[in-house]
């Protein structure tokens, strides 16, 4: 039986709200482990080269969980991948603090695996809440959820200071007992998010694509992935989402163990963290109306240029100050041009195919991070922040090209 609109998006406010204090409370995952993670890989693994392994080991976690969160998802509805995703969270946080107690830098890297499983089912809440919506307001819904990570920038540093020297000498055991118990309130917020669509409407589809077939649910139909995955505007949008999280997760990993090589102190390292946070998802109460007023591919486009200025403000100097300037405009271009590249990718299925896509756009984005997360510890400890910073700019030149490309296909197609 069809829904109407008003049935279908009757817990809108409830569900977006739901959201936006879940990413809040489950935002502080990926901060703590941001900012702790290679200190704590520092003084545990076998060699300082490894240093950032965790956080790597994070990002791996991130791309091989996205797809069967998927999986999940379409067939047992979002709400059960939420569930499932803060479990991880708590074990994470056990974990972790069970591996510093022992110093045992294998059982460290596991948690930080399951972390990542935890922080691919948080990314996803953005796109739920694009599904709890009328079309007209799913950017503006989605960029306000990712403002709920304002917070997590906020409780997830703020955790670090307080707890980190509560159980000595097992510095940061307690911060991640913290982590846990925060990830079981998460869990408790998410129990009462209702979805619509799940498997129980029958998705519309254009009239051209059903003449004479019966109507698919949400659960079944749509087209290959092949067909999906080929369209000009999903290229652009996933290669575009790359780059902006490749390079917020590169420059992102090697901060605080580069301040802390540069003699700056952990505090300074936290606050760090916390204003990059912070500018990551303050931007989210206002980026969705700017995307609906100037559209998606030019708030993309503001964003790696933010990126590109934070690389060039990082190479003036390392004082405390050209850190954070540095993590700030980083925080913000990771927005403009994550936000916007989400915001493209809802525009490339039908409302059957949208968890098939939504998670295999994750798996290619976090599977792209991975590499560059393994790299950035290689290159700090081999060559220095420096070298870090002049990398960035590789991936920035590629994505601009891209870009231009697209923008010149498109003229092409009108001219036409």
């Amino acid at each position: 039986m069809l829904h109407s609109d008003d049935n279908l998006y009757t817990h809108a406010g409830s569900n977006v709200a739901r959201l936006t204090i879940a990413q809040a409370l489950a935002g502080a995952n990926s901060t703590v482990v941001f900012a702790t993670g290679s200190i704590v890989g520092n003084a545990l693994a076998p060699h300082r080269a490894l240093a950032t392994l965790p956080i790597s080991i994070f990002v791996v976690g991130m791309a091989a969980c996205s797809l069967p969160a998927g999986v999940v998802a379409q067939r047992f509805g979002r709400r059960a991948a939420f569930l499932l995703g803060t479990g991880c969270g708590m074990l994470v946080g056990l974990l972790a603090a069970l591996a510093i107690v022992l110093g045992s830098f294998a059982l460290f890297c596991t948690a930080m695996f399951f972390g990542g499983a935890y922080a691919a089912v948080v990314l996803s809440f953005r796109f739920s809440a694009a599904d709890c919506v009328p079309p007209e307001r799913r950017a503006r819904a989605l960029s306000f959820v990712m403002a709920g990570g304002v917070f997590a920038g906020v409780l997830g540093p703020q955790l670090v200071n307080f707890t980190m020297n509560l159980w000595t000498p097992h510095t940061f055991a307690a911060t991640f007992l913290a982590q846990g118990a925060v990830a079981m309130l998460a869990a408790l917020v998410l129990s009462g998010v209702r979805i619509p669509g799940h498997a129980r409407a029958p998705a519309p589809a254009p009239a051209s694509a059903t003449a004479g077939a019966p109507l698919k649910t949400h659960a079944a139909g749509g087209r290959p992935m092949r067909v999906i995955v080929r369209q000009p505007l999903f290229v652009t949008a996933v290669f575009c989402a790359a780059v902006s999280y490749l390079l917020m997760n590169f420059l992102m990993t090697a901060a605080p163990l580069a301040m802390r090589m540069s003699g700056l102190s952990q505090t300074s390292s936290n606050l760090g963290v916390q204003w990059h946070v912070i500018a990551m998802y303050a931007p989210g109460f206002f980026t969705g109306r700017i995307i609906a007023r100037v559209g998606a591919q030019r708030v993309v486009m503001t964003g790696l240029t933010l990126i590109g200025l934070a690389a060039a403000v990082g190479l003036t100097g390392v004082d405390v100050a050209h850190f954070w300037v540095t993590l700030v405009l980083l925080g913000l271009g990771w927005n403009f041009g994550f936000v916007g590249a989400s915001a493209l990718v809802l525009e490339c299925h039908r409302p059957e195919e949208k968890a098939r896509v939504q998670s295999v756009n994750d798996f290619i984005v976090f599977g792209t991070i991975a590499c560059g997360s393994f790299l950035s510890g290689s290159l700090l400890n081999a060559y220095g922040w420096s070298t870090v910073l002049w990398v960035s700019f590789i991936p920035l030149a590629l994505v601009a090209c891209v870009l231009g490309y697209a923008a010149a296909t498109r003229r092409g197609e009108m001219a036409a």
